[in-house]
């Protein structure tokens, strides 16, 4: 397995994961206080759904040519890779409240009661909900899926990497059956961000027609510089922060 290979794997397998705990809580949240066979019919039709839209999808991108492909595929991983790490870096410096699990499933619960008792049979609320959720999660995944597997002629290998995630997150769903918060998910997202723009970064150069020394070695010189300035961004905005709070103390004659 090649450098770019197993990158792929891990981007897709922590992507995955991270939209799939989102997916998980909604799904938990609807089955337990509505209708636990509602919301996995929602979860099951909407994975049906996507598998539609990755199978229609897939081979169409993979008969692209390699440079058009790869241009298109760096910008919106950069895009999506930057909006992610701009986020896990605001959440990390603690100048953006950082995504919480149990938070989000009190809400979806809460709005689940309000929303009245569910019926006989299928209860619409529940499968709308789950539906909806896992939906959206999901045409994340598959985007991740597409970009980095039609990139590479290997959406099989992200596919397995996508599905070994969310069989994962589910499992570990269905066995406790509530919130999933102890899971890293802002440093998960944050590594998610360093390897899509990354990699963003890495195809939309050799799209363009130009050469990275090394080839696919560069990656291992291109990430650790993303993280690094990830990192020094992070303390940044904390300092930041602090000098902003102080300012603001000082202000209001409170010690700072």
């Amino acid at each position: 397995m090649s450098a770019t290979d197993v990158g792929l794997v891990a981007s897709v397998f922590l992507a995955c994961a991270v939209e799939a705990v989102e997916a998980v809580t909604i799904v938990l949240a609807v089955g337990t206080t509505r209708s636990w066979r509602s919301a996995l019919a929602g979860a099951a039709a909407a994975v049906v759904a996507l598998a539609v839209i990755v199978a229609a999808l897939g081979p169409a991108l993979t008969a692209l040519p390699i440079n058009a492909l790869r241009v298109a595929v760096g910008g919106l991983l950069l895009i999506f890779g930057l909006q992610w790490l701009s986020k896990a870096i605001l959440r990390a410096s603690g100048a953006k409240a950082e995504h919480d699990e149990l938070l989000i499933y009190e809400q979806e619960s809460h709005a689940a009661r309000a929303a009245g008792a569910a019926g006989e049979g299928i209860d619409p609320y529940a499968f709308l909900v789950a539906f909806k959720g896992v939906l959206l999660e999901g045409l994340e995944v598959a985007f991740i899926v597409l970009t980095f597997g039609a990139n590479q002629h290997r959406v099989g290998l992200a596919a397995a990497a996508a599905a070994a995630a969310v069989l994962v997150v589910v499992t570990i769903g269905a066995i406790v059956r509530a919130p999933l918060s102890r899971i890293p998910e802002n440093l998960m997202k944050f590594a998610v961000g360093v390897m899509l723009s990354s990699f963003g970064m890495f195809w939309g150069t050799e799209g363009a027609g130009a050469d990275w020394p090394g080839g696919e070695l560069a990656l291992l010189a291109i990430v650790p510089a993303v993280l690094v300035t990830a990192i020094i961004l992070v303390r940044a905005v904390t300092r930041g922060a602090r000098r902003r709070a102080a300012t603001s103390a000082e202000r209001r004659g409170l010690p700072a």
